[in-house]
């Protein structure tokens, strides 16, 4: 179960298995920052995340949204800049701006282009306004993760930046970033093989507590 603390110190709005939320919650967990965990469910009720109240938190109807001390804020790729900036203490970019430069590009490849094709909402309109059926979804869904898959195997086998991880031996943005986006490769069974390097690196997060705790099977609202 994610760590807890009093609602008025740091809160976040998340769903169990969404990948957004999923990288939050590495985060906060790498940075030792503990927080209140409320649940959003993506499809029960027509979507909570639809309701008049969460809606006001962020009138785009996703999670992840956190609000700590005051600081309400949506898009997990903001949420995990803000972490970086207001709680440098556990770094999770490198000193060096061109180091920073590629772990964001790591980071933003799979959060900007890999992310959001697969995204529920995208998901649903595929099966509902556009009538696709369950074999041509799941063809989409292998279409385009093993295509930016494809590139980070390449990227990430070729670097002289990578160690452990994505970048070096300590986990950055990227490896946030990554983990939860194999889970979902996972989840709709693409076949992995391919991707060593990428294998070898999620590997070697699960092997850390804190990716552990934050392992969608391990929340409050898990099914």
């Amino acid at each position: 179960m994610a760590p807890t603390a009093p609602a008025t110190e740091r809160v976040l709005h998340n769903y169990f298995r969404s990948s957004s939320a999923y990288r939050v919650r590495i985060a906060l967990n790498l940075k030792g920052l503990p927080y209140d965990y409320v649940p959003v469910h993506l499809t029960r009720n027509g979507g909570e995340q639809f309701a008049p109240a969460f809606l006001q938190k962020n009138p785009h109807g996703l999670v992840p949204v956190l609000n700590d001390q005051g600081n309400e804020i949506h898009q997990s790729m903001a949420i995990l800049e803000y972490l970086e900036e207001a709680y440098p203490e556990t770094p999770l970019l490198p000193s060096d701006v061109g180091d920073r430069a590629y772990v964001r590009q790591l980071a933003m490849l799979i959060a900007c282009e890999m992310h959001p094709i697969n995204n529920l909402r995208v998901l649903k309109y595929l099966t509902g306004t556009l009538g696709l059926d369950d074999a041509a979804k799941t063809a989409w869904i292998h279409h385009w993760l093993g295509l930016g898959l494809t590139g980070l195997e390449a990227e990430l086998s070729a670097s002289a930046r990578r160690g452990q991880f994505c970048f070096g031996d300590t986990p950055t943005l990227a490896d946030c970033c990554l983990v939860p986006q194999v889970f979902n490769a996972k989840r709709f069974a693409v076949d992995l093989a391919p991707y060593p390097t990428v294998t070898a690196i999620v590997d070697a997060c699960e092997a850390v507590p804190a990716f552990q705790q934050a392992h969608p099977s391990r929340q409050p609202d898990a099914e």
